[in-house]
């Protein structure tokens, strides 16, 4: 399956790793290269509920007037917040009917980590793609 460039990449960086650890290790450095949010940014409204773990996203319109999103966020657990920068990378600087439109569970299954997460943690994977596509529909049918 051919996937648009941005996510093209992270499939080719994650077949490039042979087992669940190199991974786990992967995903956890993903995590550490998100840009912090401010600490007013941490709050219930940007607070990603379904959630065991906090997590927060933040969504931003381009400034450019192309109607495409930008997604900021970050959680306090170093897997999640892995799992929130690829969700980041997927969806960011998208426009909401393709946002809509990606097969977000194809990609995690060849990324090759639904089977290796918790059900907390696949839950809290399904809550913050749940809300990134709640805040496109939205945008979409005001």
């Amino acid at each position: 399956m051919s996937y648009p460039p941005h996510i093209q990449d992270m499939v080719d960086d994650f077949a490039f790793m042979d087992d669940w650890e190199d991974r786990y290790s992967h995903l956890i450095d993903l995590g550490k290269d998100l840009a912090p949010l401010n600490p007013d940014e941490r709050n219930d409204v940007t607070r990603v509920k379904g959630c065991v773990s906090q997590v927060w996203l933040i969504q931003d319109e381009d400034d450019s007037g192309n109607g495409r999103l930008i997604y900021r966020g970050d959680s306090d657990a170093h897997i999640v917040k892995g799992l929130v920068a690829i969700v980041i990378q997927i969806y960011s600087n998208q426009h909401p009917k393709d946002i809509l439109e990606t097969d977000i569970e194809n990609i995690m299954t060849v990324l090759g980590l639904q089977e290796h997460l918790s059900p907390q943690r696949s839950n809290g994977l399904k809550a913050m793609i749940g809300r990134i596509k709640q805040d496109a529909n939205a945008l979409l049918n005001p």
